[in-house]
């Protein structure tokens, strides 16, 4: 099966427009090899690809005819990611949220200034 049909096939993308896009980047890559879209995927395949920041790792251990339910997700793959890349993208959220809500705009001249004063204390 094609890698592009298979990670659709697996939801880990909505669409193989989706996957071929990320192909087309070097995102996707098969076996330590970046992978074109058409590339052919086997049982015991490992399947590297970057999504949303985080570096996902799956081993193939079987092929499904079509698009599986997600419940049924985990016969056909075996996710190897490290649980540090999903913490990574949680402190990542919470820092931007901590620096400055999301639509207040700008910076004003008293933010800078604190700023300015954060900076020259430690120095």
């Amino acid at each position: 099966m094609r890698v592009d049909k298979y990670l659709w096939c697996i939801r880990y993308y909505k669409t193989r427009n989706m996957v071929t896009e990320a192909c087309k980047k070097n995102q996707v890559t098969v076996n330590g090899q970046v992978a074109k879209a058409s590339k052919e995927v086997f049982p015991l395949d490992r399947i590297t690809f970057r999504k949303d920041q985080i570096t996902y790792i799956i081993s193939v251990l079987d092929i499904p005819a079509n698009r599986v339910s997600a419940k049924l997700v985990d016969v056909y793959r075996k996710d190897e990611t490290p649980k540090e890349s999903f913490e990574h993208l949680e402190l990542l959220k919470l820092s931007k949220e901590h620096y400055r809500k999301h639509g207040e705009g700008r910076p004003t001249k008293k933010d800078r200034r604190d700023l300015d004063d954060l900076y020259t204390q430690d120095e």
